[in-house]
């Protein structure tokens, strides 16, 4: 899941009293399907800082609470107000997520493009700019072996 750090980091889910925060303000289908239908309770996340210095996998992150209409949605004074969204039939979705790490280092978008046995990750693929993708379980363990 794709953040960028002036908006929201790691260290703001990690100071946070109970290190929770509503995934809120997704606005892309696939994305939202994914929150929707994919992710469970207990799920591992990586927290990814995006359109910053050092774009790249910065922390571990569970899935807190599993999708619930977001809020963000119906409130015409927040940024991400849909008029079109409605609270019966809600078109954007949430995650509740929980901070669970900081990476010893960050891992940047260019060392994993350097990294030849994650050449299909969703990430890596030309003009992918979804804010939440897939990762299998090899590119995990793949990507935690290189803290």
């Amino acid at each position: 899941m794709k953040s960028e750090p002036s908006e929201f980091s790691i260290d703001d889910l990690k100071s946070n009293p109970d290190k929770t925060e509503p995934w809120d303000g997704v606005r892309n289908y696939q994305a939202r399907n994914m929150m929707r239908d994919e992710m469970k309770k207990g799920d591992l996340v990586f927290f990814y800082h995006s359109n910053c210095d050092m774009p790249g996998v910065v922390g571990i992150m569970t899935i807190n609470k599993e999708g619930y209409p977001d809020p963000t949605a119906f409130d015409p004074n927040d940024k991400h107000f849909d008029p079109k969204s409605d609270p019966d039939k809600p078109r954007w979705i949430l995650v509740d997520v929980k901070y669970k790490r900081k990476l010893k280092r960050t891992i940047s978008l260019a060392e994993l493009k350097e990294q030849k046995y994650l050449e299909n990750m969703k990430l890596l693929q030309r003009g992918n700019r979804l804010s939440v993708m897939p990762v299998t379980k090899k590119e995990w363990d793949y990507i935690l072996s290189l803290e």
